[in-house]
Parts: structure tokens; C-alpha cells; sequence
């Protein structure tokens, strides 16, 4: 009876031993399956990091992502945006001339020395803030958008909630550190993406630009070098903002493009620029690694055939442009969700080659494409005879 009872309590001891294996290995692959994305040590040294894909705000990589922090003159972001914004509503004008108020002047930290009352156009301005980070620039623009520098900087806080950041608050237009100036590396890069949206090419040109020249016709001529030393080291970056300070310590948001993928990289806190910039270079490889290209529609493709009821012909085909082009997940296999057709001139004539309207295209992971719409055949207006006899058939039927 003792042999067999001692068999028995063996026999459990091995079902419970073999049972809590198991348990044990059944939990590691889901340990290790958790939010792999963050899992990547892509940015070991900064306080916060942020990787996305720009069209469709995927995001790649993550750390910190949400804690607020100081961010320097990555704070001249939020202000590009409130300037291409009031150049692109005809507010302002790249010739218009900006005059230099003493407070402007006074700015400490990077400049270009404008001087009291000298006067500098509005495009050199924007050269200086893009290129050199001139904290004399900024405020210089502030006070010619706001009136004032503290009324700019609230235009910059209401912008911030239309664009629902909830960790940002500026203090002032320059990134100089106040303990009430703060942001996350999530909220720098939505300010990126937006201020990409709004500048385009007028502003990756400016942003890629190594160096260049202010006061070029008089004796303060001003050689800018960028403070992006990314633009020279890895293909295809082309933008965006540095920044520093004691406090902030080094910081950057960087744009990149390969082919038409364009990411968006933020890191925080990092202890040095060399730092900043080596770990800059690996989240865009990582992400350049994840993420991959299709072709949708080829251009000249019919995305919808339109009605015309006092057109000659009555219908025409609406085409692409462009080769429309999809970024997705590599290992996914997205399909298309939904499709817009916007049409842009509604009055005739129509003729081969206009732009008469918009397609917009979005796929079930959230990537958006567009392309603008021409026509494949010329459309002209019916005729008082054509509108007379149309109105007969009309009336007939």
C-alpha cells in the first residue's frame, strides 16, 4: 500500500512539474509578442523617441512617447506652421518686409544679429529660422504674424489644441527654456506632420538647404549653415529641427524620404548631438526596413466616369495624373476602404489636361493617397440649339 501511495504522489509531482513547463512556456512567446515595436532599443540614450510614417501617422517605433519634456528650438516648428499658414491665406507675403523691434533684437542663444530697426524680408526671415535657428528671426515673425510676441505665442497654444496635443505648452516662440515650456516627442512629431502638410516643397527646399546667405547685397552679408548636419549624412533626409539647451540637452525632428515613403523621427534629452544623430540614423533604417511601397493605380487610370448634362459629350472619364502609390506594413496586404471623388471646377469647358478634381484614397490600415483628376477627352458647353433640342427630347420622354 505505501509502494503505491509513494507511486501516486510521484505521478502528481511529474503532472505538476510538467504542467507548470508548460505554463511557463505557453507565457514567453506572449511576453516576447507584446508591442515588438517598442521592444526595438532604437534610441537607448533619449529621454523619448517617436517614429511614424508620415501619410498615414502609423506609428513604427515608440518610447516615452507621451512624457512632457523641454524641446528647445523644436519649438520654431509650431511657429514655420502659423507662418506657412498665413503665406499660403495670402496674410503674408514672401517679399513683404519685416522690421526688427528691440525686443527681437535682445534675443539671446542662436541668431543672425539683426539689429534694431532693420528691416529683412520675410523669405530671409523664414531662411534664418529654418537654416540657423535665429531666435532674433522668430520673434522678428512672431510680432509681424501676432502684433505681439505673447499674442503669437498664444496663436501657437490655440493651435496646439486644434491639433489635439495634450502635453504641449509654449511660453514663448524661441524654445529658450521656462519651466512652463513644455511638449512630448508624439506632439513634436504631429507639429511636424502638419507643418509638412502646410509647407510642402516651399519648405523641405528651405529645411534641406546646407547653407546659404542673408544680406546679400550689402556689407552684413551673413553665411547660414544649417544646424541639421543629418541633411549631409544620411540620404534623403530633408528636413526639420534641432534643438538645445542646458535643460532640454539635444534634440531633434527629423524628416526623411525614400522614394515616396517619408518618415517622420523624433528623439529627446539625448546627451549629445553626435548621440542625437546616431540614433536618428538607426530608427529611420529600422523604419525604412518595416515599411513598403505598391503601386494602386498607374496614372491615366479611369477612377469614375462623370455625367454632364449640358455637356458635348454628355459623360467623360475622370484619370489620374499620377501613379498612385500605397505605403503599408511589410508582411500585410492592405486593401482599399473607401474612395472620395472631389470635383474642383464644375463649370465647363473641359479640356484634356485640366485639373478638374481630386481622388482620395484610403486603404483599411488608415494610409491616405491622392491624386489630382484630369480628363481624357476635350467637353464643351452645349449650345442654345443643343440646350433647345435636349429640352425637346426632354419633354418627349
Amino acid at each position: 500500500m505505501k509502494k503505491i501511495l509513494s507511486l501516486f504522489i510521484a505521478v502528481l509531482l511529474g503532472l505538476s512539474v510538467g504542467l507548470m513547463n508548460v505554463q511557463a512556456e505557453t507565457k514567453e512567446p506572449q511576453k516576447n509578442e507584446e508591442n515588438t515595436k517598442n521592444n526595438a532599443d532604437l534610441a537607448k540614450s533619449a529621454k523619448a523617441a517617436y517614429l511614424m510614417e508620415y501619410s498615414s501617422g502609423k506609428m513604427i517605433y515608440a518610447k516615452n512617447e507621451h512624457e512632457k519634456l523641454y524641446p528647445a528650438s523644436m519649438t520654431k516648428m509650431m511657429g514655420l506652421l502659423l507662418i506657412y499658414e498665413a503665406l499660403n491665406d495670402g496674410k503674408l507675403k514672401w517679399d513683404d518686409v519685416v522690421t526688427t523691434s528691440e525686443h527681437a533684437a535682445s534675443m539671446g542663444g542662436s541668431q543672425v544679429f539683426l539689429e534694431v530697426n532693420e528691416q529683412m524680408s520675410v523669405r530671409d526671415m523664414v531662411k534664418s529660422i529654418c537654416i540657423a535657428s535665429a531666435n532674433d528671426a522668430m520673434v522678428a515673425m512672431a510680432e509681424k504674424i501676432g502684433g505681439t510676441h505673447e499674442h503669437f505665442v498664444q496663436l501657437m497654444n490655440d493651435k496646439a489644441k486644434q491639433l489635439q496635443l495634450k502635453e504641449t505648452h509654449f511660453m514663448n516662440a524661441t524654445g529658450l527654456h521656462d519651466p512652463e515650456h513644455y511638449t512630448s516627442a508624439y506632439d513634436m512629431a504631429m507639429i511636424a506632420k502638419a507643418l509638412i502638410k502646410e509647407g510642402d516643397k516651399e519648405l523641405l527646399d528651405i529645411t534641406s538647404t546646407y547653407d546659404a546667405y542673408i544680406r546679400e547685397n550689402s556689407d552684413n552679408k551673413f553665411w547660414l549653415v544649417n544646424t541639421n548636419k543629418l541633411i549631409k549624412q544620411y540620404p534623403g533626409v530633408d528636413g526639420l529641427k534641432t534643438g538645445f539647451t542646458q535643460e532640454a540637452m539635444s534634440c531633434i525632428t527629423v524628416t526623411a524620404q525614400k522614394d515616396s515613403l517619408r518618415l517622420i523621427s523624433v528623439v529627446m534629452g539625448e546627451p549629445s548631438s553626435k548621440q542625437r544623430n546616431a540614433e536618428i540614423k538607426t530608427m529611420l533604417d529600422y523604419g525604412f526596413s518595416q515599411f513598403e511601397q505598391g503601386l494602386l493605380y498607374p496614372a491615366d487610370t479611369v477612377i469614375e466616369t462623370k455625367q454632364l448634362d449640358n455637356g458635348k459629350p454628355d459623360k467623360v472619364n475622370l484619370i489620374t495624373t499620377k501613379d498612385i502609390r500605397y505605403v503599408f506594413e511589410k508582411g500585410t496586404q492592405p486593401k482599399e476602404a473607401d474612395r472620395k471623388v472631389e470635383i474642383i471646377k464644375p463649370n465647363l469647358p473641359y479640356l484634356r489636361g485640366d485639373i478638374v478634381g481630386k481622388v482620395t484614397i484610403t486603404m483599411d490600415d488608415g494610409f491616405v493617397a491622392e491624386s489630382d483628376l484630369t480628363v481624357d477627352a476635350d467637353v464643351q458647353p452645349l449650345d442654345y440649339f443643343d440646350l433647345f433640342v435636349k429640352s425637346f427630347i426632354d419633354f418627349l420622354i
